[in-house]
C-alpha cells in the first residue's frame, strides 16, 4: 500500500494568486481522429491521486493512468515500483483545448503536488514518483519552461523546482485495477486519508474549472 503524503501545501496554494494567468501508446496516438482533442501527459506523485483530480475538470474527456518516460517496454506495476525501469507514474490527459487550455492544465499540476522534492511526493519516494511534464509539441514545451520560469520568478517555494521538462516518447497504461482507482475505492485506507482531503483542497481552489455534476 502507498504510503501516506501531505500535498496542497500553504505555498502551493499560492500558485493562482501568483499566476493569474498494457498497450503501447506512441506519438501518433496522442493526435486526435477528429483534430479538435489534445493530449497532455504529467507525472506529479501518485497516479491515483492524479487521475482523480484532473478527472473533475470541465473540458478534460478522459483520464490514463499508466507510465511513462523509461527504457522498459511494457513495464508492469511492480516493475516500476524498483525504479530500475526508469518510468514515472503519470496521466495521459485528453482534453478540449476550448474548454480548458494547457497552460490551466498546467497551473493545476503545479498546485496539486509539491516540484522541489526530488523523486519524491510525501512518503513516497523513487524516481518513479517524480514531478514531470512530457510535452507532445513544440508548444507544450515553451509553454512548460515559460511557466516553469514564471514560478522560479514569483519564489512560491523556497526551494528550486525540479519538475522534469521531457520530449513526450512512449506511454504504457497501467493495470486496469489502477484506473479509475479512486472513484471505484473511495473506502479504501489511502483514498480516504490521502485523496479524499486533497481532493477537497483542489475542488475549493478550483471550483470554476469543474465539472457540473
Amino acid at each position: 500500500m502507498k504510503q501516506i503524503l501531505i500535498y496542497l501545501t500553504g505555498l502551493t496554494l499560492l500558485i493562482p494568486t501568483a499566476l493569474k494567468s498494457s498497450t503501447l501508446y506512441d506519438r501518433s496516438n496522442m493526435e486526435m481522429k477528429n483534430g479538435a482533442l489534445k493530449s497532455a501527459v504529467f507525472a506529479g506523485g501518485c497516479f491515483w491521486c492524479t487521475e482523480a483530480i484532473f478527472s473533475q475538470l470541465k473540458g478534460v474527456q478522459k483520464v490514463v493512468s499508466g507510465y511513462s518516460g523509461g527504457k522498459v517496454a511494457n513495464p508492469t506495476y511492480k516493475e516500476v515500483c524498483t525504479g530500475l525501469t526508469g518510468h514515472a507514474e503519470c496521466t495521459q490527459i485528453t482534453y478540449d483545448p476550448e474548454q480548458i487550455t494547457f497552460a490551466e492544465l498546467l497551473e493545476v499540476f503545479w498546485t496539486t503536488h509539491d516540484p522541489t522534492t526530488l523523486n519524491r511526493q510525501g512518503a513516497d519516494s523513487g524516481t518513479q514518483y517524480r514531478s514531470a511534464i512530457f510535452y507532445t509539441d513544440e508548444d507544450q514545451k515553451q509553454e512548460a519552461i515559460a511557466y516553469k520560469a514564471k514560478l522560479e520568478e514569483a519564489k512560491i517555494w523556497s526551494a528550486p523546482i525540479v519538475t522534469e521538462i521531457t520530449k513526450f516518447e512512449k506511454f504504457y497504461p497501467a493495470e486496469d485495477y489502477h484506473q479509475d482507482y479512486y472513484a471505484n475505492n473511495t473506502n479504501q485506507g489511502y483514498c480516504r486519508i490521502v485523496i479524499t482531503p486533497k481532493l477537497e483542497k483542489f475542488k475549493k481552489i478550483f471550483k470554476d474549472k469543474l465539472k457540473i455534476r
